[in-house]
């Protein structure tokens, strides 16, 4: 970064033969997270999970800048948003460059921006048939944290620290910026979970002009969310839940995988996406 905050734009020098990779991510207030949930939390939040488009991409991030929206000026929240930013930041090295404020809605508005060497940007569209699917992580851990803080498990019998971690993974989500680069010339497709495992893989499978088939028998599941809910109900949070900002991609059938990485199906010919498990939620709706 030459030039962050104090003129009209910043600017970046671009390392040689890269690209620029740049992506926007809106948090909206009864859309994304709700005024009970501690401002810091919004604010590292927002900012995980703009950087985990970087992350889907293969960047390198380089710096952000945030459109704020208030209704009105609250000094005590705006502290603590601006600790959860300034947590973020540090961690993704995603430096806040520039920006605006204004008065309406509560919302949050990320653009970030990074580098990719060129021609090893991650794309959606390049699976091909008999590549490995593949997803890091484990899966619905947010989608439950998320549904314990809007008070819909009151009662469970749940583990203290289970809880914890599961609230944890939907209020301070991880992007998975390292694996990202480890994919560079690797995988062949990739996208981050943001809307559920089976829509964000139909995603890119329709995008690749294939299909993907995956195996629900070895969809990762947390030990913290089978004990919260059971294995049934578990994997149905980690099949349509969203909120995981894990990486899911494809990988030549040769290729080895990396650590914390699980092969949980096929490319193969045809399209959409084929699961022998039927949802009654199919992921995240972004206008309901």
């Amino acid at each position: 970064v030459d030039l962050s905050v104090g003129d009209d734009g910043a600017a970046f020098t671009i390392p040689p033969d890269s690209e620029v990779i740049v992506s926007t991510d809106s948090s909206v207030l009864d859309t994304h997270f709700t005024d009970d949930l501690f401002p810091e939390d919004v604010g590292y939040k927002a900012v995980a999970s703009a950087a985990s488009d970087l992350a889907a991409m293969g960047a390198e991030p380089a710096g952000m800048t945030l459109a704020l929206t208030l209704p009105s000026v609250d000094d005590l929240w705006l502290h603590g948003l601006s600790q959860g930013l300034a947590h973020a930041c540090h961690e993704y090295r995603l430096p806040l460059v520039g920006g605006d404020t204004t008065r309406g809605p509560l919302s949050l508005a990320l653009t970030v921006i990074g580098f990719c060497p060129r021609n090893e940007k991650l794309l959606r569209s390049k699976a091909r048939v008999g590549d490995k699917i593949c997803v890091s992580g484990c899966l619905g851990d947010a989608a439950f944290g998320l549904a314990v803080l809007q008070g819909q498990y009151r009662g469970l019998d749940l583990d203290f620290d289970d809880q914890e971690y599961l609230v944890g993974r939907f209020t301070h989500p991880t992007a998975r910026l390292d694996l990202g680069r480890q994919l560079r010339q690797r995988a062949t497709s990739c996208i981050d979970l943001s809307d559920g495992l089976l829509q964000d893989a139909a995603h890119v499978a329709n995008a690749s002009g294939v299909r993907f088939s995956i195996k629900s028998a070895v969809v990762p599941l947390s030990t913290a969310l089978v004990s919260a809910v059971g294995e049934v109900q578990a994997l149905e949070f980690a099949l349509s839940g969203g909120e995981d900002y894990e990486l899911l991609f494809t990988v030549p059938p040769d290729a080895d995988v990396p650590d914390e990485v699980t092969v949980i199906g096929m490319v193969e010919t045809g399209e959409g996406v084929h699961c022998d498990v039927i949802l009654r939620e199919k992921g995240y709706d972004h206008f309901h």
